[in-house]
């Protein structure tokens, strides 16, 4: 730790993502994955603008609202990201402002390289989360990828893991070549940067 001249400590801990096994158990994840409800299903759009971008993006999602049904997952979620945040970002949080989306990616479907954190209401994102809810052998390409210091590095893909980083890591998800890849992601939001 070093300490500066008026004071302030600085825990020199950061990463660039983090990834926590099980915090959703099996049982769990399926409740998660029957809130799919293809009625509700939208196409995705890009944050900020509300725009359709094919070159850029093609899923499919539902918001989770934080009603009494599905509250819960709002409350893991944000105990998982104040305590990553605590370990190795620092950044002033407040909670999540946007609903979390429950996203999924059938063949061909893939998000290319982006930042969460960006122009307008997506201005005050400080970190971002993904959960795994499908299984690695459920589907083929789908790498959620993180561009770090120009080198692509894959994420884990185990079931129920979660992947946890700062909004503004460019990431991609590839092309799904085969099955379909279903995860929570959801930002916590801040104050602006200072």
């Amino acid at each position: 730790m070093y300490v500066y001249p008026f004071g302030l400590q600085v825990k020199p801990q950061f990463s660039n993502f983090l990834s926590i096994e099980n915090i959703l158990l099996d049982h769990e994840v399926d409740k998660i994955v029957n809130y799919w409800d293809e009625d509700s299903s939208i196409k995705s759009t890009l944050a900020g603008d509300k725009k359709y971008d094919d070159e850029l993006r093609q899923s499919s999602v539902i918001f989770l609202k934080p009603d009494d049904k599905k509250k819960w997952v709002y409350e893991r979620l944000a105990t998982i990201c104040q305590k990553c945040n605590y370990q190795s970002f620092h950044f002033d949080i407040q909670g999540f402002y946007q609903e979390l989306q429950l996203t999924r990616y059938s063949k061909d479907d893939f998000f290319d390289w982006h930042m969460d954190f960006g122009n307008n209401e997506i201005s005050h994102r400080k970190i971002s989360i993904t959960i795994q809810l499908s299984s690695p052998d459920e589907y083929e390409g789908g790498e959620l990828q993180f561009m770090i210091n120009q080198k692509v590095v894959n994420a884990p893909r185990k079931k129920g893991t979660a992947i946890i980083f700062p909004s503004f890591i460019l990431h991609r998800v590839t092309p799904i070549t085969k099955g379909i890849r279903h995860s929570i992601v959801g930002w916590v939001s801040g104050i602006p940067y200072r």
